[in-house]
């Protein structure tokens, strides 16, 4: 478009005005000049660099520059449950075995008695973690669930410093968790020489390899009563938001089996136990904040449907009745059915699968959706890697997670992903208010070209090349990069986020700048250039070159048009501070980089005008106080029509919405 309106000018400039080729093509440049923001690009890109280190100190680490841009869009938050919603500190909470329940907070000391060792001796055999005590209480090594655990075993009474010692030489084999079964297995041998299978998982699916249930008195088959009393204490748990484990175990005999689904038969059902890992305090704000910024959360965990519901239902993100799918159901479905469940606005899926994540983050973006996705483990990685915004835990997460993240959380909070979504709605509306700036003056140094070809000459050029240049390059810069530090707008997330093909420039944004900030100032500086040749009793068509005796007062007036284009430049920086909010609501003294950057300006202009080597560069010459009395009277007028303008679009948009509430 630039380069249009120069090949234009050169056209008429050497037909209508008459103008030397060389003449024409010089103030064509200036043209093409004069609508190209040279600033725009290294603007843009302080502007996404300043983000990243805003959302750095809220806890977010942005490993590409562009990701900050596309949080600003994002309308979709799939997220895990344990440690990101809720602290990912888990405490034994119940144990439940025959029917009886032991609480370790308040039952260590008692003796045991089966079938509760039994459990106990389980969960210690049939885990990774590791813990010890310290100064300040437990410290644990791996798993949190796992490292529970063995706290709760301890404080119970068991010798748990004796089983850790010597559980690794006494395992003969494992079967690892599988997300797919939800269970671990292990071999062991025990201090008397017997080996013994020891399971845990899902109590459900657990429950399904069983065969006996143990009791105070023995084992003995497991029956239907059996099976609906271990079923009814699971979902009385789950519902309270309680994650429940299931043990389970069975006595071998020679080597350990090979096979799992062989190993995982046949067991003898233990009991439950109860971990409480309860939500963080800072989640129900955010999601507050996402309902109102109408961004859509989807939690997918690896919990029971029961216990995420209860969660989600706690933290504001579902209701009590929110539909539940599992991993297994989302799997059978195909991709239209799987479109229609995720258009559902409350949705929570439970027994997922890494691959699970991956395409409900490929059914949502093939539906148009921006999405954030969290994952920690290495199995996550295609997922994040997927997402538009994968965002990993830095605590509890993998290297491959983190490698394949576009964002890690140092805190591994759900609040800390809002916290960036809200930065990243910030840095994208500070790059559209510096490009406004920018864009706005493009009118007020056009107009003046097109007067001058359109008058055949008759009008002199408002404005030198050097002075545009002095613009573009000198008053504008600072003040279009304090733009990209301005804080937070009110209302940023009270919007619904911006769609996918939104770009940068609107036309919105461009009508604002050209035809009404820019038209303004157009008006404002061509009349503060010919009134300067009219007091100097020019007409048109009069000679204003060098040796005529109206070129002083030229040069006067095309210094007036320098000077009432900058005064312009600092109303439209205050104007541009907002898109619709009044100045007065974020304070109009708030950016103290604008402040400075308006005071570089101001000086720089100064300098161009005012000292004496530089006005034959720049084709400058000194103002007097009438000139810069006028020119006073430019910044609060291109303010104030932009600040009456929002005024009348907020009376406006207050009007409507209780008209569409009443209709």
């Amino acid at each position: 478009m630039a380069v249009a309106f120069g090949i234009v000018f050169l056209i008429i400039g050497t037909t209508l005005a008459g103008l030397p080729v060389s003449d024409a093509a010089l103030f064509s440049i200036g043209l093409i000049v004069a609508n190209v923001p040279e600033g725009l690009l290294p603007t843009i890109t302080l502007a996404l660099a300043a983000g990243v280190r805003l959302m750095a100190r809220r806890q977010a680490l942005i490993k590409r520059l562009t990701a900050v841009e596309t949080l600003g869009s994002t309308d979709v938050i799939c997220t895990d449950k344990t440690g990101t919603i809720t602290t990912g500190r888990m405490t034994v909470t119940r144990l439940w075995a025959d029917g009886r329940e032991l609480r370790p907070a308040h039952d260590g000391g008692a003796p045991l008695g089966e079938p509760f060792s039994a459990l106990l001796r389980t969960a210690v055999r049939c885990n990774n973690a590791a813990i010890h005590r310290g100064a300040d209480g437990w410290e644990h090594r791996g798993d949190r669930g796992e490292s529970a655990l063995l706290v709760a075993a301890a404080e119970l009474g068991e010798d748990l410093d004796g089983l850790l010692a010597r559980r690794d030489a006494d395992r003969l084999a494992v079967f690892s968790f599988d997300p797919h079964l939800k269970r671990m297995t292990t071999a062991d041998v025990e201090a008397d020489g017997s080996r013994w299978l020891h399971a845990k998982g899902a109590p459900l699916e657990l429950l399904e390899r069983c065969a006996a249930v143990r009791r105070a008195d023995g084992d003995r088959p497991l029956g239907a009563g059996d099976r609906t009393a271990i079923a009814d204490a699971f979902t009385q748990y789950a519902s309270q938001g309680l994650r429940v484990l299931a043990f389970a175990e069975r006595a071998i005999t020679g080597g350990p089996p090979q096979d799992r689904d062989e190993a995982e038969s046949e067991l003898t059902f233990v009991g439950l136990a109860t971990l409480e890992d309860p939500p963080r305090a800072e989640v129900r704000d955010a999601v507050a904040a996402c309902r109102r910024a109408a961004i859509r959360i989807i939690v997918i965990s690896g919990d029971h449907g029961l216990t995420v519901r209860a969660i989600a239902h706690e933290v504001g993100i579902a209701g009590p009745s929110a539909a539940i799918l599992t991993g297994a159901e989302l799997d059978a479905m195909t991709d239209a059915e799987l479109g229609r469940a995720l258009d559902r606005p409350e949705l929570l899926i439970a027994r997922s699968s890494p691959e699970t994540k991956l395409r409900v983050v490929d059914a949502l973006r093939a539906a148009g959706h921006v999405v954030a996705m969290t994952g920690d483990g290495v199995n996550d990685a295609p997922a994040l890697r997927r997402a538009d915004i994968g965002v990993a835990m830095g605590r509890s997460g993998t290297d491959v997670a983190r490698e394949a993240a576009t964002m890690v959380l140092t805190d591994d909070s759900f609040a800390s992903i809002v916290a960036a979504v809200r930065e990243g709605r910030v840095v994208f509306d500070n790059i559209r208010k510096f490009v406004l700036y920018i864009f706005a003056h493009a009118t007020p140094e056009v107009v003046p070209f097109l007067l001058f070809a359109l008058s055949g000459g008759a009008i002199p050029l408002p404005l030198t090349v050097m002075q545009i240049l002095a613009i573009d390059l000198g008053t504008e810069t600072l003040p279009a990069l304090a733009l990209g530090r301005e804080p937070e707008e009110p209302g940023v997330m009270e919007r619904p986020p911006r769609r996918r093909s939104e770009g940068i420039l609107s036309r919105e944004m461009l009508v604002r700048a050209w035809l009404k900030i820019g038209l303004i100032e157009a008006v404002l500086v061509c009349g503060g250039f010919l009134w300067v040749l009219l007091r100097a009793g020019w007409s048109p068509g009069d000679p204003t070159g060098e040796g005529d005796p109206l070129h002083h007062a030229y040069v006067v007036a095309t210094t007036m048009t320098f000077a009432g284009i900058t005064a312009c430049q600092v109303g439209t920086a205050f104007a541009a501070r907002t898109s619709r909010a009044s100045l007065r609501s974020i304070g109009p003294w708030t950016n103290r980089l604008l402040l400075w950057g308006i005071a570089f300006e101001l000086a720089f202009a100064a300098a161009v005008i005012y000292l004496p080597f530089l006005q034959p560069v720049f084709g400058t010459a000194a103002l007097s106080p009438t000139d810069l009395l006028v020119l006073l009277a430019f910044p609060p007028i291109v303010w104030g029509s932009d600040e009456l303008r929002r005024a009348l679009a907020r009376r406006r948009s207050a009007v409507s919405v209780p008209a569409r509430a009443a209709s």
